[in-house]
């Protein structure tokens, strides 16, 4: 190879080495230089996500779902179809497809932490919410937020950030007050979420009412499950009523049939059922019981 073409290649690959490690540096920092108002979100958000309503004129208590970095798949809606026996709405929210991030493998950016952070989409939570309270038929109180992988991230983010007086970034300002938003959450569940350096939710100090429940796995090949410990452990510290469960050799998404081609992950239906049941467990007490069966 030339001499010239070896050095434009070093340099070339320099250069974006040097972007991937600044754009990181930008989402740790939590600074997102383009936003949206919470109407604009809202508009955006709308177009792609599902309510899932039981049986009745309501109203109903309500679950907000958010998916793991690639997407809406098929865990989504088993979780959705739990709530809904449970008597409760179900709103998945799609963070992906309404931003073209389902397309030419766009998701995988997300994966790698280069777009669209966790804290980014604690704002969809937070629109998400709102718009549960302005929803007919629907009770938006104690609403349960399940977050799977990414998603559980977010969730995280958002109870970090709901303490802070600046919005998520990406968001211009908080669509409803602080204190109206966290009051809405109810029980929060964190299926194997990341909690790695880019996560900035270790040192929030959640609200006194939330209970939350942690379930990861043993052999998780994705995210690291010591720091989701170590994690957890500070929260608790800090006064989260947060319960961790551990499930033994499972990996990461075992949940998840839907997978893209070269995924290694499988669907557990072990875990899964252990899953079911430690939810179904946590659940008991809130204003819906756990289904039957």
């Amino acid at each position: 190879m030339p001499k010239r073409l070896t050095i434009g290649l070093l340099l070339f690959l320099a250069l974006v080495v040097l972007g991937f490690c600044a754009n990181t540096a930008r989402n740790v920092a939590r600074w997102q230089p383009f936003t949206e108002t919470p109407a604009e979100r809202y508009e955006l958000l709308a177009s792609g996500w599902r309510l899932i309503s039981p049986p009745g004129p309501g109203p109903h208590k309500a679950a907000v779902l958010m998916s793991g970095c690639d997407g809406v798949h098929d865990n989504m809606d088993f979780w959705a179809g739990r709530f809904v026996a449970m008597g409760r709405a179900a709103l998945i929210v799609d963070s992906h497809h309404p931003r073209g991030m389902d397309q030419h493998q766009a998701w995988r950016a997300v994966c790698a932490g280069q777009m669209l952070t966790g804290a980014e989409r604690a704002g969809d939570i937070a629109v998400a919410l709102e718009a549960l309270h302005q929803m007919p038929n629907i009770d938006a109180q104690d609403v349960i937020v399940l977050g799977a992988s990414h998603g559980g991230w977010a969730v995280m983010e958002l109870l970090q950030l709901l303490d802070q007086t600046e919005p998520p970034p990406g968001l211009s300002e908080w669509p409803a007050r602080r204190d109206q938003l966290a009051r809405q959450i109810g029980p929060v569940i964190l299926l194997y979420p990341y909690c790695g350096l880019a996560s900035g939710a270790g040192d929030a100090i959640w609200p006194e009412w939330v209970r939350g429940l942690m379930i990861l796995a043993e052999k998780d090949s994705v995210v690291d499950t010591e720091k989701c410990l170590e994690m957890a452990e500070g929260l608790v510290v800090q006064g989260a009523k947060l319960e961790v469960t551990v499930l033994p050799g499972a990996d990461h998404g075992f949940d998840q049939s839907e997978r893209s081609v070269l995924s290694p992950l499988k669907f557990d239906q072990r875990y899964t059922d252990e899953a079911v049941r430690l939810i179904d467990r946590f659940l008991q007490g809130f204003a819906n019981p756990a289904p039957q069966g």
